[in-house]
């Protein structure tokens, strides 16, 4: 975990604990249907933690995930997060996820403008 200030013009960063991958047993994303930056990182004690957006919660859950496929094929648990963005296999996950996730977005609100306009007989 890092700290983050600024001093000045400057920005200072000052590690202040470390946790192993090894260590890590499940990551609760605390709530799949709502955007929100909590999440907790279960070791042998429970971090509650807040990462900067949603969106970097999820690409910090995909890289431990990697992370731990690569190095130690480990089972750990990822829960309470929606499958649909944490899994790279999926439709709307490129590089450009926010984008692709405002196209899906768009696409649901222009189905709904088309629905809320057809005239019912």
């Amino acid at each position: 975990m890092v700290k983050h200030w600024r001093a000045d013009r400057e920005e200072k960063y000052e590690i202040v604990e470390k946790w192993f991958l090894k260590d890590l047993e499940m990551i609760d994303g605390k709530e799949a249907d709502t955007d929100n930056p909590y999440f907790d990182m279960h070791f042998h004690k429970v971090y509650n933690m807040e990462a900067y957006s949603c969106a970097s919660k999820y690409t910090f859950a995909r890289t431990l995930n990697k992370l731990n496929a690569m190095y130690l094929k480990k089972d750990f648990k990822i829960v309470n997060f929606d499958d649909t963005y944490l899994n790279d296999d999926s439709i709307w996950s490129s590089s450009n996820r926010d984008f692709l996730v405002v196209m899906r977005v768009c696409f649901y609100a222009s189905n709904l403008l088309c629905l809320s306009l057809c005239r019912l007989s």
